[in-house]
């Protein structure tokens, strides 16, 4: 694992990116936040890492390499800052080893098994919604699958207008999207089985963007339903990428809840 850090404040914290993107992702958001020294790996299959060998649980093997480097960086409990996919491995990393972290900031976690769980309509919305990217996927179209998951989840900027080295680098690594289905659809960590969410005795920001997937919502919801010590933020006038787009809105919510 390959990381990069952000900053030199004393408080030392964990940022974990988004599926198809890498370290880099949390350059703004870092610079919004001068206490802290930022430390941001390149997850299996992204950025500078190794790639993965497709072989096991993608989302568990993560998962084994972030306890990894957080034991190496033997700092004590620490925050941890995770975005979309990376957030859904905060948590994991979080119900793991709580003794290593001392809060959560968990940005848009695309736990999409929470609102399964919850009811309502926004799972299977979601799922009508993807139904383009399964096909695609299905059908070895990696590009076509990069266009359509970009439609939902990217920055409001079509996939066909992006550099062509990003639509490489996207298309190249739409199959750890789907690598990740079963601990993101199905709850193969169980993370959501009883008491776990409950037990889970630090604090949590829940921040998202009110122009995000509805089954966002529904899972922020989820979550702070069971989360004892939550509490939900939004930023206005944006969706998904919100700390890319919106650094320093998020940088101002994340040193309030930080106490920074």
């Amino acid at each position: 694992m390959w990381w990069r850090e952000y900053g030199t404040g004393a408080q030392v914290a964990l940022a974990l990116h988004c599926s198809l993107a890498h370290s880099g992702a949390f350059a703004g958001l870092a610079a919004g936040l001068p206490g802290l020294r930022l430390i941001a790996p390149d997850l299996a299959g992204h950025g500078r890492s190794a790639d993965w060998d497709g072989r096991g649980d993608y989302h568990a093997e993560v998962t084994r390499d972030v306890l990894a480097l957080l034991a190496q960086m033997g700092n004590g409990p620490v925050p941890v800052i995770g975005h979309s996919f990376g957030a859904t491995v905060a948590l994991r990393v979080a119900l793991e080893r709580p003794e290593a972290i001392s809060a959560l900031v968990l940005i848009e976690p695309v736990l999409f098994c929470a609102a399964r769980s919850a009811g309502g309509p926004a799972f299977a919305a979601h799922q009508a919604a993807h139904a383009g990217f399964g096909a695609a996927v299905q059908a070895g179209d990696l590009r076509g699958a990069a266009a359509e998951f970009q439609a939902i989840w990217g920055a409001g900027q079509d996939f066909a207008a992006l550099p062509s080295v990003q639509q490489d680098y996207i298309a190249a690594r739409i199959p750890l999207v789907a690598a990740a289905d079963a601990a993101l659809n199905e709850d193969a960590a169980g993370m959501l089985v009883f008491g776990r969410l409950e037990s889970l005795g630090v604090p949590v920001l829940l921040l998202q963007g009110d122009q995000s997937p509805p089954v966002i919502d529904a899972i922020h919801a989820e979550l702070a339903r069971r989360l004892p010590q939550a509490q939900r933020a939004q930023v206005a006038g944006v969706g998904h990428m919100l700390p890319v787009t919106h650094a320093a809105e998020c940088a101002r919510l994340i040193r309030d809840f930080l106490s920074l």
